[in-house]
C-alpha cells in the first residue's frame, strides 16, 4: 500500500472550492497528508464552482447534480490538480469516467443544527411563534420540518456560512432561525452558534452529510496509495450504504431524501425516507445487515451497497416512486 509510493519529493496539488468551509476542510486533509508523507509538498489550488457562482437561484431549481464538483473534476481530469476534497454530500453518486473515490474520512456529527436569531434565544422549532421564518436551502429539511412544524414559514437562504449567519443576525432581517449542518459549524469553530441539534425523528440528514470525500484519477495509483491512509472504514461503510440508496432512487439536491445510518457490533442499519415537497406524502423504511461473516473490507462495502439497494427498493414499494415521479414534473 503506502510503501509503494515512491520516496522522491514531489508537489501534489489539492483542488478545492474557495468557500471558507471548503478551505478549512481541505486544510484538514492537507495537514494529515503532509504529516504522514513529509517528503511530498502538498499545495492547495482553490476555484469557484457553478454552485458558488449562482447564488440567486435555489439549488433545487438549477437542475445540475454536480453543482459543487464539476469544475473541480475537470481540473482533476486535465491534470491541474491531483486530488480534490469534497463535502461527500455534494459528490454525485455516480462519478465521471476515470474518477475514483480515494478516501472517506471519519465523519463529524451528520445531523442538522437549529441556529436561532439572537432575538429568539432560548426557543426551539416547536416554540417559535407562528409565521416565524426559518431559512434553509435544502428541500429535504423543508419537507420533513413542514410536516412536523407546520406553523413555521420556510424560505430559501443561500450564500456561504458567514453570509447566512449575517442575514440571521441582522436586526431588520426576516429570519428567526436557519438550519445548517452541525459538521460545518464545528469545523469552523462555530459550535457555540448551535441552539439545538435537530434529532433524526424530526429530520433525517442528507446522504453522506458530515463526511469528507477525496476524489482522484482512477489510474493514478500513487495518489490512491497516499489517500488510503485517510480512509475511515466505518464511515465509508455507512456512507456507501446511504449513497447506494440515493443512486438507486436517482436523487440529488432537488429530491427530498433523508437518511440515518449506524454501525454497531458489526450490524449496519440504514433508515431512508422520501417526501413530497409539502411534507404531506412521506414514506420511510429501516433495515439492517450483519457484517459478522464478512471476510474483508471489500466484502463489507459490497454488503453496505446491498443494504442501500434493499432499503431503496422497499421505499419504492411503499410509494417513493410516485412521489419522485411527481417531483420530476
Amino acid at each position: 500500500m503506502v510503501n509503494t509510493v515512491e520516496q522522491t519529493r514531489r508537489i501534489i496539488r489539492i483542488g478545492t472550492r474557495k468557500s471558507q468551509l471548503a478551505l478549512v476542510q481541505t486544510e484538514i486533509v492537507r495537514n494529515c497528508l503532509q504529516t504522514t508523507f513529509p517528503h511530498f509538498d502538498f499545495q492547495v489550488v482553490s476555484m469557484s464552482t457553478t454552485g458558488d457562482r449562482i447564488l440567486n437561484i435555489a439549488l433545487s431549481k438549477i437542475g445540475e447534480k454536480s453543482l459543487f464538483t464539476k469544475e473541480l473534476e475537470v481540473a482533476l481530469e486535465d491534470g491541474r490538480v491531483d486530488l480534490v476534497v469534497h463535502s461527500l454530500k455534494d459528490l454525485p453518486t455516480v462519478l465521471p469516467d476515470g474518477m475514483y473515490l480515494g478516501a472517506v474520512m471519519e465523519r463529524e456529527d451528520p445531523n442538522d443544527a437549529l441556529v436561532l436569531s439572537p432575538k429568539y434565544k432560548g426557543h426551539t422549532l416547536a416554540s417559535l411563534p407562528a409565521g416565524s421564518v426559518v431559512g434553509t436551502s435544502a428541500l429535504r429539511r423543508v419537507a420533513q420540518l413542514t410536516r412536523k412544524y407546520p406553523h413555521l414559514v420556510y424560505k430559501d437562504v443561500r450564500g456561504n456560512l458567514n453570509t447566512r449567519l449575517a442575514k440571521l443576525d441582522d436586526p431588520e432581517g426576516e429570519y428567526a432561525a436557519i438550519i445548517l449542518a452541525v459538521a460545518g459549524l464545528v469545523r469552523l469553530n462555530m459550535a457555540d452558534r448551535i441552539s439545538n441539534v435537530i434529532p433524526s425523528n424530526d429530520s433525517l440528514h442528507a446522504v453522506s452529510q458530515g463526511a469528507l470525500g477525496i476524489e482522484c484519477r482512477g489510474n493514478d495509483t500513487q495518489t490512491r496509495d497516499l489517500l488510503d491512509v485517510l480512509n475511515h472504514h466505518p464511515t465509508r461503510i455507512m456512507c456507501l450504504a446511504e449513497r447506494s440508496l440515493m443512486r438507486k432512487l436517482e436523487g440529488g439536491c432537488s429530491v427530498p431524501i433523508g437518511v440515518n445510518s449506524s454501525l454497531e457490533n458489526k450490524k449496519l442499519t440504514l433508515h431512508g425516507l422520501v417526501a413530497s415537497l409539502d411534507g404531506q406524502q412521506m414514506v420511510d423504511f429501516e433495515d439492517s445487515i450483519s457484517l459478522e461473516e464478512s471476510q474483508s473490507n471489500e466484502q463489507d462495502l459490497a454488503l453496505a451497497a446491498e443494504l442501500g439497494i434493499k432499503v431503496a427498493d422497499e421505499l419504492v414499494k411503499r410509494g417513493a416512486d410516485v412521489i419522485l415521479e411527481a417531483l420530476a414534473h
